[in-house]
């Protein structure tokens, strides 16, 4: 060839292979990134034939880590996180420790060193937001109390292990690792631990400072001035310039990793009102370059640490399916939240992903983690994925069972729950034809205010015990727990009530709430909220009472809006 065509090769054989993987994954009903690292070490230099250029695609990987990484910043919400911060993040961090904890301990038996063992372990710790979020989707669970639990657990994870990222290097030389390297990065060649970690904070806190006084501003005001071009094509170079550029900028000038730069960029880039905009324009690169992040990881692995060291690998899978998720249910049933959002957990951390490879890379860049270890983190991550389905499958059966012994479920969810319970106090006035109203968010806040006005009584049924607590501080009637347990509803005097309200947009549970309230009160009303026309007509079929779906009562609204306003002009 007149001259070297190594990069659109390994970009081509990359999306290439890819999408033929990929494909072949979502049709036996598993994530596609399965089909990603398939991709990949099809193309690695451990299985003959083709082999892609094994430095562009790290290359085309760091490109791909700070475009996720920016997607992360952009949809990181303080307010989400703050909701469940109460389970969140004592439970992340402690989960964190126990399997790391784990780790450690089977690096250790295998003679490893600390700082391999402490690579190893946060690399078993911290699971994909990538496919949690994919899974909660396909179950129509992600706006759920305990979907939004699981997210929220997972970006405490995200923001421990962008600090772990932040400091490692930073304490590479004191675990054993390069210090000189670790050093070099971070301007702290021979002032000893201290002086490094200091250096390293100091670094990134002239970072974030810069970003949340300077940049919160800049960013989405250059934004803005971008998007009155009414260009789609300049906007959306925009966003990528600035994930990109900002990443290169904090490495270049404030010696930070491209990971915490992207994260910050899209952090500000939050700020602007043109954020979901952006985060959609971005999103067909966005997915490209993580399917090459994938591909290139799938590069890495070695397939023969199947066959050599298959008891290892099990291990490994063990604690990313058991360990981990065991931990997990423990700490949420501490923490007194119920047994099917304890399952839920469980299920979503099921497994390790992008952020254990980019641990995995760092700790070989360092010197601290065996080739080896990467092999099995990327073996546990490729199966730990594939399985995750059926640890959904076992959460629900397992919920099922729990819903079924009763005194078992009152055991774990609610017998030391004093809000799951009304109390004595409750003015008996409040719970004779009231409204039970379940679900407490920005539709459930809105009816509740309505019903305020009109001085009509009402018990809300919230799972969020945080929420609940406040609720009744405020003198509103609310008992906690998941109202599709008749316990729930019979403790909101549901068979005194006028009125069954749902408002909760986690419709997973609405049949067995509306079973429930017929079966005690068979003369009370049902209003419903649903999002999905394919619900609505189930739920007619069963005649649920009144169904509102989103799209249509705001169409209805507008319309008679646009029609009132013309009528007028006319007069």
């Amino acid at each position: 060839m007149p001259h070297d065509v190594s990069l659109i090769t390994t970009i081509a054989a990359a999306l290439g292979f890819g999408l033929v993987f990929g494909f072949i994954a979502t049709r036996l009903k598993l994530p596609a990134l399965v089909g990603y690292l398939a991709a990949g070490i099809l193309i690695g230099p451990a299985t003959p034939g083709f082999v892609a250029d094994t430095a562009l695609a790290g290359q085309l990987a760091e490109i791909g880590v700070m475009l996720m990484m920016f997607g992360v910043g952009l949809h990181f919400s303080l307010d989400d996180l703050w909701e469940v911060r109460k389970v969140a993040l004592p439970g992340a961090i402690l989960q964190i420790g126990a399997a790391t904890g784990m780790g450690m301990a089977l690096a250790h038996w295998w003679g490893w060193s600390l700082g391999g063992g402490l690579v190893f372990g946060l690399a078993l710790s911290v699971a994909s937001t990538v496919v949690l979020l994919r899974a909660l989707e396909e179950r129509g669970t992600l706006d759920s109390f305990n979907g939004r639990i699981a997210v929220g657990w997972l970006v405490v994870e995200d923001l421990v292990t962008v600090l772990v990222l932040v400091l490692l290097p930073a304490v590479a030389g004191a675990l054993g690792g390069n210090a000189s390297d670790a050093a070099h990065g971070h301007g702290a060649a021979e002032g000893g631990l201290l002086k490094a970690l200091a250096v390293t904070l100091g670094q990134v806190a002239l970072f974030v400072g810069f970003m949340l006084l300077v940049g919160r501003k800049l960013f989405p005001w250059v934004l803005w001035q971008v998007a009155r071009t009414n260009s789609r094509e300049l906007f959306t170079l925009c966003v990528i310039a600035a994930a990109v550029g900002i990443a290169y900028a904090a490495t270049v000038l404030f010696g930070i990793s491209f990971a915490l730069g992207a994260f910050f960029a899209g952090m500000v880039l939050r700020e602007s009102e043109l954020s979901h905009r952006a985060a959609h324009e971005s999103l067909p690169l966005r997915d490209a370059f993580a399917v090459l992040f994938f591909v290139s990881v799938g590069m890495l692995f070695e397939p023969a640490i199947l066959v050599e060291q298959p008891l290892r690998v099990l291990a490994v899978v063990g604690v990313i399916l058991f360990g981990k998720s065991l931990a997990a249910f423990a700490l949420v049933v501490l923490l007194r939240y119920p047994a099917g959002t304890a399952l839920m957990v469980s299920a979503s951390l099921a497994q390790i992903g992008e952020f254990s490879f980019i641990l995995a890379a760092l700790g070989i860049s360092l010197g601290l983690l065996p080739h080896e270890g990467q092999s099995l983190i990327l073996a546990g991550a490729i199966l730990s994925i594939a399985l995750n389905p059926v640890m959904f499958l076992l959460s629900d059966g397992l919920g099922r069972l729990l819903g079924k012994n009763k005194a078992l479920a009152a055991r774990y969810a609610r017998s030391t729950d004093p809000l799951a319970e009304l109390p004595m106090t409750t003015a008996a006035s409040k719970l004779e034809g009231q409204v039970v109203l379940v679900g407490y968010g920005r539709v459930g806040r809105n009816i509740a205010e309505a019903l305020t006005a009109q001085g009509i009584e009402y018990v809300v049924a919230e799972q969020n015990r945080e929420l609940v607590d406040q609720l009744r501080q405020q003198g509103i009637a609310a008992v906690a727990g998941n109202a599709g347990e008749p316990a729930v509803l019979i403790q909101a005097h549901i068979h005194k009530a006028r009125m069954l309200v749902v408002a909760t947009p986690d419709t997973f549970h609405v049949r067995a709430m509306i079973e429930t309230a017929r079966a005690l009160n068979p003369d009370i009303q049902v209003a419903v909220r649903t999002h999905s026309e394919e619900e609505a007509a189930l739920l007619r079929n069963e005649r649920a009472g009144a169904i509102f779906i989103g799209e249509q009562e705001l169409a209805k609204s507008m319309a008679a809006y646009i029609t009132e306003k013309i009528v007028l002009n006319r007069s």
